[in-house]
């Protein structure tokens, strides 16, 4: 088995009826030969993607980066940031396909 470390964004999972686009917020992939298995603590269909909610956190993430002093805090907020900005690319990839 193959097991890799995933960054928030897209995941597209193809089955009998299409191709479906699913945000992670990260995780873990691992791949065996008949089966991918997905470990995230977050994962949303792109269609239930808030883009108000998602500025929100990002603008919430921003603000607090500008208190952070410890590192941990920097952590924190950089992850929280990271992943509201993958959500925003992805909703905005999604508005670009529909166009």
């Amino acid at each position: 088995a193959l097991l890799s470390v995933l960054k928030p964004g897209e995941v597209r999972i193809e089955t009998d009826t299409g191709i479906e686009s699913i945000y992670v917020s990260g995780g873990i992939v691992e791949v065996q030969p008949n089966v991918v298995t997905i470990f995230s603590d977050t994962a949303i269909r792109a269609s239930d993607l808030n883009e108000a909610k998602a500025l929100e956190a990002k603008q919430r993430a921003e603000a607090a980066m500008q208190d952070a002093t410890e590192n941990q805090d920097i952590s924190a907020t950089q992850a929280a940031l990271a992943e509201s900005m993958a959500q925003l690319q992805m909703i905005s990839k999604i508005r670009n396909k529909k166009n």
